[in-house]
């Protein structure tokens, strides 16, 4: 349906916003030449900024691969205004804010957020990375370490490595060629040996490219646009214009040597994957017609006559996505990414074949009006309607769009396909030929049947040259399949109207209460858009009570999903989106978007379930992707691993992974064929509806699946037993004791280790929570800057708070390439010795600070439907219907003292505190595997050292679970 325009018209200048949207905009030039986008939204919490430097990787000088990200990091340490090191990111951090940037091959980005009343000041320190920053040497070589660390944890990353195998197989004259983050041998050891001071080099590199006529600033405020204005215009007028040149770097990445290529590669991880990528037209210099976008439509189409719809019909592939992904203003690169399973693995050709078939299809049936403006439509309305997200991350975009689009679609970049111009798609359309495609094929099993490796991620691979011809046969012998274009898309809302709600419930009621189900309902009473957020959660007993009956589930809610796919990927593409997971005690089905045909997409998933049939073909492709995602654990990040070691300690009702795996090896169609019946044999439905949906349209939609699942002459579900109703449980630590659960790492290539300090504290309670909470605020940049900063444990430095079912805590995560577990665990407590005198000499001032940065974040309203929705389900599925958090929360804040903190960190947190709980996993890289013996030997006493963890949890008490303390009445 057609969607009012609607525009914001400031200078003369008209800027394209969406109909929903009352933030004010406006375009300024500095008169240093920096283009501003200034945007004033009096209704936010946060403001924010986002400074984007056209300047990347491709500009980092020969033999200093890197210097660009390098220097994105180094710009966080300090200024001439603010000499102190990390003031910067301590000011934001305690304040309630945070801040990233990123490098990319043509420009750099640097953002953060802040609370309101702590804008002018956090947008002064951030204006001086680009007026006088401070770089020096010692600072430089303790950065270098973070970066090289950085790099260490992509070593092993498939994703980092195929997309550097893409780059080397280029023109070595190419910027694209580049290896772009940098580590310690290109930004130390070789520039030392040559003689460079990387130093030198990089105060160079800025001074030479960082120029405000080539950078571009958007600030989203809270105060009127003249005074934004006013602040801009008082903190950015120093930076430097040196009057410089935005790079471009015209010519080819790909010359015929480059095309026409098969590429074989050994990935890390279990699986296989192909990726065709076709060099072609940038779709920017047409962004309004779309082209790549089109073809990413319909190529990545899983529809019934889809490419992909084929592949898994044949069982030959799991997944499929399509688009222009790797572009700038002189190349662009189309790529089609296919997963594949073990068969499909063996029918490669035949893949290839059918893929270029499509393409031919399309080439056959010429452009499709219809198509293209089913799709316009599609992308206005979710222009028009679009959710309020954080301003950091609406910012960072807007400001990239700046340099490239004009003024008028700043807002809009690439979303709005509005210009149907067949010729233009046509063009794109005969790139995608045999003649131009590059082939990358990965599988572990071409280990050893590879003869080149890649030289920074050292990635084993192959390359052969394939003809136009060979590729015409794979078409000729491909299976016939009928392939067509897709339907016309039924879930397009044509019904954008808001409901006129009677009782605006300012938090979710009890609307409904059986033995079948409870439902919870909340109107939207904040956003006004056409959106509505179900969540149904199916409390199944059966579901966690063995290894064996997890994984069924899971196969179970695959398996659903896989059968909806063809059909429910039409809501999907038209802004309807849904789920089938799992959950603590079962599965939960999710449904997001808008509200107009949710209910069609609803009732036929509650079918599915009610009529689910084991179908033997679709049962093995899951399974075997479900191994292989098992297998592939060993090959998670070290801090994941450790991350997961602790849930498993810590949380009843969970199974190792290894057990999982031992399951599935013996798993048939027939287990899960008998198991889902019992499954869902006894069943509790926690439901929750919010948005623009009324009373008693929510209660029709639960009573319609209670008659479906409960009510039937065969019903397929019957309710709980008061005795079933689960309850999820956590193991309570002893007070005064430390636990230690030690373990090698499961990637025996991987050198990384890392650590999860675990501290339990308490069962939720509003005194206690903001107690952690605080310390966790003023104690969070403490961590970084010691442990990251200063001594550069590792890139991966974080404190982090915990919640298992309403049971606190907060941990402790680094990963670290250069010490082992042992060592970073006694920088921990280091830390925590250490921080108890800085407690004690925090000003009242200090403190006073740190509880309104609090109290702001807490007072911080939902910018959406599903922001709201998913703290209110946390309360309900948690079982805590604490609504009032926030609120609570707040006012014990503002009620507590300096000294309650102290005696707060000194009962639980400090070193030797009398009901300290601590738990340390540690996870041995294989650079320190040999410190694990004499780490185990050297654990203080009093101490528990876990050997065996079903076993330990077992023989630990547990703490109460709020969903079992009695059930709401209506």
């Amino acid at each position: 349906m057609a969607v009012e325009k609607s525009n914001t018209t400031v200078d003369g200048v008209s800027i394209l916003k969406p109909r929903t949207d009352n933030r004010e905009y406006r375009k300024i030039v500095l008169k240093n030449s920096l283009q501003v986008l200034l945007i004033s939204d009096p209704d936010t919490d946060k403001c924010a900024a986002s400074m984007s430097v056209s300047i990347g990787s491709f500009s980092d000088p020969q033999g200093l691969e890197g210097l660009a990200h390098f220097l994105e990091h180094m710009l966080f340490y300090a200024s001439a205004k603010y000499p102190e090191e990390d003031s910067y990111s301590k000011y934001i951090t305690e304040h309630g804010g945070s801040t990233n940037a990123y490098t990319s091959s043509e420009e750099t980005n640097y953002h953060f957020d802040i609370n309101a009343d702590c804008f002018s000041e956090a947008l002064d320190r951030f204006a001086q990375f680009f007026i006088k920053p401070l770089m020096s040497a010692e600072a430089t070589m303790r950065e270098i370490k973070a970066v090289d660390s950085e790099n260490q944890k992509n070593l092993l990353s498939d994703g980092w490595r195929m997309r550097q195998l893409q780059k080397h197989l280029s023109k070595e004259d190419h910027p694209f060629h580049k290896f772009s983050t940098g580590n310690m041998d290109t930004l130390h050891v070789k520039p030392q040996a040559k003689g460079v001071d990387t130093t030198s080099e990089l105060i160079k590199f800025y001074e030479e490219h960082y120029s405000a006529n080539i950078m571009h600033l958007v600030v989203y405020g809270k105060e009127s646009l003249d005074k934004i204005q006013d602040l801009v215009e008082g903190m950015f007028q120093e930076v430097q214009n040196t009057n410089k040149t935005i790079p471009r770097f015209p010519g080819q990445p790909c010359t015929s040597d480059h095309l026409q290529i098969l590429v074989k590669a050994v990935p890390i991880k279990q699986g296989h994957k192909i990726n065709v990528s076709w060099p072609v037209t940038p779709s920017i210099h047409r962004y309004e017609e779309a082209p790549c976008r089109y073809l990413g439509h319909l190529i990545g189409h899983e529809g019934e006559g889809s490419l992909f719809h084929a592949l898994k019909t044949l069982g030959w592939a799991t997944g499929l996505s399509a688009g222009e992904g790797d572009w700038t203003l002189d190349y662009s690169f189309f790529t089609v990414s296919i997963e594949l399973t073990d068969a499909g693995h063996e029918h490669m050709q035949d893949i290839l074949g059918l893929l270029f078939k499509y393409i031919q299809l399309l080439q056959q049936t010429g452009v499709c009006q219809w198509i293209f403006d089913e799709l316009a439509a599609i992308c206005e309305t979710k222009f028009h309607y679009q959710d309020k997200t954080p301003p950091m991350s609406y910012i960072v975009d807007i400001a990239s769009n700046l340099q490239i689009f004009p003024t008028r679609d700043w807002l809009v970049g690439l979303s709005l396909p509005s210009k149907f111009n067949p010729a233009t798609i046509q063009k794109v359309v005969d790139e995608l030929s045999p003649s131009n495609a590059r082939i990358f094929w990965e599988s572990q099993k071409f280990e050893g049947q590879t003869d080149k490796n890649e030289p920074w991620y050292n990635t084993a691979y192959s390359l052969e040259k394939i003809t136009s011809s060979t590729i015409q046969e794979w078409v000729k012998s491909a299976p016939d399949v009928n392939l067509h274009l897709p339907a016309p898309n039924v879930f397009i809302p044509t019904d954008l109207s808001l409901k006129d709600v009677k009782n605006k419930e300012t938090v979710p009621v009890l609307l409904r209460n059986s033995p079948f189900s409870r439902l919870w309902y909340k109107p939207d009473t904040i956003f006004s858009k056409p959106k509505a957020y179900f969540k149904m959660d199916f409390n199944c007993p059966l579901a966690v009570s063995s290894p064996d009956a997890a994984v069924l589930t899971d196969i179970f809610t695959r398996l659903l999903m896989d059968y909806l796919n063809e059909y429910a990927y039409y809501a999907q593409v038209a802004g309807l989106h849904y789920g089938v997971s799992l959950s603590d005690n079962g599965f939960e089905l999710t449904l997001l978007g808008y509200n107009h045909k949710l209910r069609i997409l609803l009732d036929t998933v509650i079918e599915k379930i009610a009529n689910f049939e084991v179908k033997p073909d679709r049962f093995a492709v899951i399974k075997e992707t479900v191994t292989k995602e098992y297998q592939n654990y060993k090959f998670r990040q070290p801090y994941h691993q450790a991350m997961y070691y602790c849930s498993l300690i810590l949380q009843d009702q969970t199974w190792p992974w290894t057990e999982e795996l031992e399951v599935l090896s013996h798993l048939e169609a027939e287990d899960v064929a008998k198991f889902v019946p019992m499954l869902l044999s006894r069943t509790f439905i926690e439901c929750y509806i919010a948005g623009n949906v009324e009373d008693n349209e929510a209660e029709s939609m639960v009573k319609h699946v209670e008659d479906v699942l409960f009510n039937d002459p065969k019903p397929k579900c019957r309710p709980l037993f008061p005795s079933q109703h689960l309850t999820n449980r956590v193991v309570k630590l002893e007070e005064g004791m430390k636990y230690f659960y030690h373990q090698d790492g499961s990637n025996p290539s991987d050198e990384n280790s890392a650590l999860v300090h675990y501290i339990q504290v308490h069962r939720d309670d509003f005194a206690m929570n903001i107690k952690l909470q605080l310390f966790g605020l003023v104690a969070k940049q403490a961590t970084f800057h010691q442990l990251r900063t200063v001594e550069q444990l590792g890139y991966i430095t974080a404190l982090a708070q915990r919640n298992d079912s309403g049971i606190y805590g907060v941990q402790f995560i680094i990963q670290s390439s250069v010490k082992g577990p042992g060592h970073i665990d006694s920088r921990v407590e280091l830390l925590l010795k250490n921080f108890e005198s800085k407690l004690h000499e925090m000003s009242d001032e200090e403190f006073k600070s740190n509880v309104t940065a609090l109290i702001d974040m807490k007072l911080e309203k939902y910018k959406n439907l599903k922001e709201e929705s998913r703290f209110y389900w946390q309360e309900i599925q948690r079982g805590t219907l604490k609504f009032n958090r926030k609120e609570a929360e707040v006012a014990a804040l503002r009620q507590l003292q300096k000294q309650e903190l102290i005696d707060f960190f000194e009962e639980y947190i400090k070193i030797g505190a009398a009901r300290k709980k601590s738990l340390s996993i540690r996870v041995y890289g294989s650079q320190h595997l040999k410190e694990m013996a004499s780490d185990k030997d050297e654990v203080p006493s009093p101490s528990v050292e876990i050997e065996d963890i079903v076993g330990f949890r077992k023989a630990q008490p547990l703490h109460g679970s709020f969903r079992g303390c009695g059930q709401p009445k209506l």
